[in-house]
């Protein structure tokens, strides 16, 4: 095989990995209220969102130290490999696969229901075959297509929550909207405080709160691909904590100032009442556009993560060896193939197999995220101990105040597990996900992976590059 058809193309430019960053973070559940979180924390889920996104933050820059140093397209599962050993990388990747891909079944069916809106006549399942369709064939393309679709669906949530925080401070100064009344932010405080269940209910939303940053990760996944990789990753990475509280905190806290805390989620969403009271009476059209997008974004970024980690994964010998194969613009066609293959499988089983089941399936890609971020981490760590001093001191991008931070991003983590224990909903993903996990292992020693590379030791790749 050439070695040209081989090799992924580096067509991400910087705007693409700003973006990118930033609308990987930006999900549906803030346009359609996090009602639910708010419940459980009031106004006091404004503390919750920052304490997570500087986990998150932790995270992704241990992520971009090691993607920075050595940047593949598989990333974490590369780096479990090189790092952790290839049980390791083998487990990190196929979770990672079958995680993105539990998720775009979740979003072309979203895209259905959304399409719905407009066209009750039409069944939903032809929605969900045009989305995936399109997106399919954005990503077989060229990565340049795929960045400049995802450019363009990040700017336009960026936009709408720009105009809604906006207009919103409008409201709370001016009284815009509100017959010349300023509404101030007195909500924050006057329904039973700022914190109404004190620290366990902030305690308690963070679950809710880090399943609204997966997707964060994606930004590894590109360094293969970045046009930059040294410049355009530590850029995306570090205006991504000060974006999201600007977006989410900053979003939360226009809502939280403007409606009592104890009434969201009765009336719809936030974001179409905020716009329908600032006198734009499609507003409701206009965030069902925009949520439409963003299961699209969510979507096109599931295919591209998807196709990238089998491929690596066919690199590393995890996966069969034809997947390791790239077309004439550098796309992995036939990993992309196989994952659009998977979700046809995953639409038909959506409308077939019990809810209670594919509550049990999106379960293990809950599981899967924090196993991701997890994973990170303890690469990350064992990472900086085998370099050597003058290693250490050439690193142009590092995690601020190293080990200190990464252990607490761990810890946090940990946090995170013992919630989802108590919670009812989301326990079966401790059941779940963990026996998943021994599936995967028990496949890892009967198909002999386990007779590849010794466990712990770097790959050529990495070895050559360092």
């Amino acid at each position: 095989m050439q070695a040209d058809r081989q090799a992924l193309q580096r067509g991400l430019g910087e705007r693409h990995m700003r973006l990118m960053a930033l609308g990987s973070a930006i999900g549906v559940g803030l346009f359609l209220g996090s009602a639910n979180a708010i419940k459980l924390a009031g106004p006091g889920i404004l503390l919750s969102y920052v304490i997570g996104g500087a986990a998150i933050f932790i995270i992704m820059r241990a992520l971009g130290e090691m993607a920075v140093h050595h940047p593949v397209a598989g990333s974490f599962s590369r780096y479990a490999q090189d790092y952790l050993g290839p049980l390791a990388g083998y487990l990190t990747g196929w979770n990672y696969w079958f995680m993105w891909l539990v998720t775009c079944i979740a979003e072309i069916t979203a895209v259905g229901i959304y399409m719905g809106v407009w066209f009750p006549d039409v069944p939903q399942w032809i929605w969900a075959l045009a989305a995936l369709a399109a997106m399919g064939a954005v990503n077989l393309v060229a990565v340049r297509a795929y960045g400049e679709f995802e450019f363009w669906f990040a700017m336009i949530k960026v936009v709408t929550i720009v105009a809604m925080i906006l207009g919103g401070g409008c409201m709370i100064v001016f009284g815009l909207g509100n017959h010349g009344v300023a509404t101030g932010i007195s909500n924050l405080w006057t329904h039973g405080g700022f914190f109404p269940h004190g620290a366990q209910g902030v305690l308690m939303a963070l679950q809710m709160v880090m399943f609204a940053y997966l997707g964060v990760e994606m930004i590894g996944l590109t360094a293969g691909e970045a046009a930059n990789p040294a410049r355009t990753i530590p850029a995306a990475i570090n205006s991504m904590f000060w974006r999201i509280l600007i977006f989410y905190v900053g979003a939360l806290f226009v809502i939280l100032s403007i409606y009592p805390w104890d009434e969201l989620g009765t009336r719809g969403s936030p974001f179409v009442m905020t716009f329908e009271r600032l006198g734009i009476r499609s507003a409701a059209g206009l965030i069902n556009f925009v949520v439409l997008t963003a299961a699209l974004s969510s979507c096109n970024g599931g295919l591209y993560s998807t196709g990238r980690m089998l491929y690596n994964l066919a690199q590393q010998g995890q996966a069969p060896r034809a997947f390791a194969h790239t077309s004439r613009r550098g796309v992995p066609a036939r990993a992309i193939a196989l994952s659009i293959a998977a979700l046809l499988i995953g639409v038909l089983l959506n409308y077939l197999v019990p809810a209670k089941v594919f509550v049990w399936v999106t379960s293990i890609a809950t599981f899967g995220a924090i196993w991701t971020w997890a994973v990170v981490l303890v690469a990350q760590m064992q990472f900086r101990r085998r370099l050597g001093e003058a290693e250490r001191a050439r690193l142009t991008f590092r995690t601020p105040f190293y080990p200190y931070a990464s252990w607490l991003a761990l810890a946090f983590l940990v946090l995170v597990v013992g919630l989802m224990a108590y919670f009812p909903d989301t326990r079966v993903a401790l059941v779940v996900g963990p026996l998943w996990l021994v599936l995967l292992a028990v496949l890892y020693r009967v198909l002999g992976l386990a007779a590849g590379m010794p466990e712990g030791q770097p790959s050529k790749a990495t070895a050559e590059h360092s």
